[in-house]
């Protein structure tokens, strides 16, 4: 644990472009020398989206938008505030890799981007005025030299900085009243680059072409909406990889407690037999007494009995007279079919009128009632 605490950590080298951040790629530097730049006390930093802040924001007095990100992205409101803020007079400073084609095709340029055979990270940028030139020029190591502007209308376009393939890098767009400053090399605005001997005069070279206004330093396309006091307790584990490790283990923990621990845990319900009906076994027990004792006709009339007592109790149906009416009443009551249940009736009327049953008439008397039972 203490060999990890007090080893050196390893040098962060994403490209983040946030204000706040010391890393070499972050661009606190600039961002902490920019109200010297601008001659400002401070520097008012935009945590909102354009269209949002420039909705908010009622001063006429002229200003200066400053935004360096790897890509510029905003939507077709943020797109008609940001043109309404220049056309009025005010200046856009915009140093992106990823450029919106929506804003270059107003403004007469495109982003584009050679194919990756062609990367070159040796090439020389240098800006077009003497004034500003270096005679070594500008090397920016970390860059592969694949990105350019391609011009596509020439007017109110002035090239301001070129690479060594003659291809523009930064531009100057005169729009109504104001400027817009698109400058395609963002990496030379961070801490690595400013702070080293041979680049560190390049940002604020290029920034000279603003004028001494006060100026809004977009963060939102970096950071979102929330600083680093507004943010949550969730956000701030999410930011920090160990405690974002510990936020997802502790998730699947749960999720696997659900799924394998989270079973109910008692005891096995006992199986509780029912309650056996002692009615039915006496009666089945009278009727093999019947049976055994060879009382065929006895036995065979209390079956009647008891089925004509059933469909009275069932269907309604007067069982005094066995005629084809009943036949028809019973059948549609029942559902049985026609033929089955002239059938049972005719046994009926027959072992009625019959002075003695036998055992086969018995049989073939409880066999044709079983059988409409199990029909209906």
């Amino acid at each position: 644990m203490l060999f990890e605490y007090y080893r050196p950590k390893p040098i962060d080298w994403q490209d983040t472009y946030e204000n706040d951040d010391k890393i070499p790629f972050g661009a606190k530097v600039v961002y902490d020398l920019l109200p010297d730049i601008m001659q400002q006390a401070t520097i008012q930093t935009i945590r909102l989206p354009l269209y949002n802040f420039f909705t908010e924001k009622k001063t006429t007095e002229p200003s200066n938008y400053v935004a360096i990100c790897r890509d510029f992205s905003i939507d077709d409101n943020d797109q008609e505030k940001l043109l309404r803020y220049v056309k009025r007079g005010n200046n856009a400073f915009i140093s992106a890799y990823g450029i919106p084609d929506t804003l270059g095709s107003v403004l007469g340029f495109k982003a584009s981007v050679k194919e990756l055979k062609l990367r070159d990270t040796t090439l020389l940028q240098n800006f077009s005025n003497q004034k500003l030139r270096k005679a070594s020029g500008y090397n920016f190591l970390h860059d592969d030299g694949r990105n350019y502007l391609e011009i596509i209308k020439n007017q109110h376009i002035t090239v301001l900085g070129r690479n060594a393939r003659k291809e523009p890098v930064f531009i100057q767009v005169q729009y109504g009243k104001g400027n817009f400053f698109i400058h395609n090399l963002p990496i030379a605005f961070t801490n690595y680059y400013v702070l080293a001997p041979k680049t560190s005069d390049y940002p604020f070279k290029a920034l000279s072409y603003l004028p001494a206004l006060p100026t809004y330093w977009d963060e939102y396309q970096k950071q979102g909406r929330f600083d680093e006091d507004q943010q949550s307790i969730f956000r701030y584990i999410r930011s920090q990889p160990a405690l974002n490790w510990a936020y997802y283990l502790v998730a699947l923990g749960l999720i696997f407690y659900a799924l394998f621990a989270g079973k109910r845990t008692q005891r096995i319900i006992p199986v509780q037999e029912p309650l056996r009906n002692t009615s039915l076994d006496f009666v089945k027990s009278v009727g093999r007494l019947y049976f055994q004792q060879g009382d065929h006709d006895n036995l065979a009339r209390k079956k009647i009995q008891f089925f004509l007592a059933e469909i009275r109790e069932r269907y309604g149906l007067n069982t005094t007279v066995l005629d084809k009416e009943f036949t028809e009443t019973l059948a549609q009551k029942s559902g049985a079919p026609p033929n089955e249940t002239r059938e049972l009736v005719q046994l009926l009327r027959n072992a009625q009128k019959s002075i003695s049953l036998s055992e086969f008439d018995l049989l073939t008397l409880n066999e044709a009632i079983e059988r409409f039972k199990q029909t209906v």
